[in-house]
């Protein structure tokens, strides 16, 4: 019997890509998806057409009972989920300023972030404690503008607040032998980012990566699927940064600007 992967928001993006990627590793995947079906089946046949096994099931993992109904007929097809990656993007970040940033658009941002990863994550965890077991993984998706204090004020706090509830988690979890990490991308270049990133910011990231250009979800997915591995049993309760090196080369950049050039004495 194929372990099952369960991929909140996985029609698109990052969400999609992690998809592939435990499709190509074995796993019965499961697609879900808010409102683009169209989107969500062709991500399971690219899966099953390459000799993976996936299903598409939609749910606005936001409310209760739709991730009560989703984590059920999961259950009751499979009895058994064995990865939960939180990746569904539950609201968009505020771009304005923060003194024109509303009290509700930022209270939604928070509320809807935590409300995509609460209810799935209370659901799943007591049917991966009823497993005999007990190797679950937990894979939150946040973002490294959760150490952030550079602009987006509603979706740093949120990512912020992400990152310190997967440790609370981690730390609840452990005990049943179930690990609990976040995956902290930088930069993605993906249909969303496409409308808010100039030719300016792209050329920045490209200059500043290890690839030599900016991310595409692949990137991200292959982490989040090796961070579910059985072989990442011992790591828990981590926020493990993926940004191609831009901090580090950031750095690097900045130094050999500001460094004068040796001279002979």
């Amino acid at each position: 019997m194929r372990p099952v992967a369960l991929v909140s928001g996985s029609s698109r993006g990052i969400g999609a890509a992690t998809a592939r990627a435990f499709g190509e590793r074995g796993y019965h995947v499961i697609v879900n998806y808010l409102q683009n079906e169209a989107a969500a089946l062709e991500v399971v046949s690219s899966i099953t057409s390459a000799g993976g096994s996936a299903q598409a099931i939609q749910a606005d993992v936001r409310d209760e009972e739709h991730v009560g109904r989703l984590v059920d007929q999961i259950a009751g097809e499979h009895r058994r989920i064995d990865v939960l990656v939180c990746n569904a993007n539950t609201a968009r970040p505020t771009f304005e300023p923060f003194e024109d940033v509303t009290w509700g658009a930022f209270l939604a941002k928070l509320d809807n972030e935590l409300a995509g990863v609460f209810h799935l994550t209370q659901r799943v965890l007591s049917v991966m404690r009823a497993h005999p077991q007990h190797r679950g993984r937990i894979v939150y998706v946040s973002s490294i503008s959760g150490d952030s204090s550079a602009g987006l004020v509603a979706h740093a706090t949120a990512k912020s607040s992400l990152n310190r509830f997967s440790r609370h988690v981690a730390a609840f979890a452990g005990q049943f032998g179930i690990s609990v990490n976040t995956v902290a991308p930088g930069s993605v270049e993906t249909d969303a980012s496409a409308t808010v990133n100039s030719a300016e910011i792209i050329a920045y990231l490209a200059e500043r990566s290890v690839f030599g250009r900016q991310m595409v979800p692949n990137d991200v997915a292959q982490v989040i699927a090796s961070v579910a591995d059985p072989s990442f049993a011992a790591v828990t309760g981590q926020i493990i940064t993926v940004d191609a090196g831009m901090d580090v080369l950031a750095q690097q950049l900045s130094f050999v600007g500001k460094r004068k050039p040796l001279t002979a004495d």
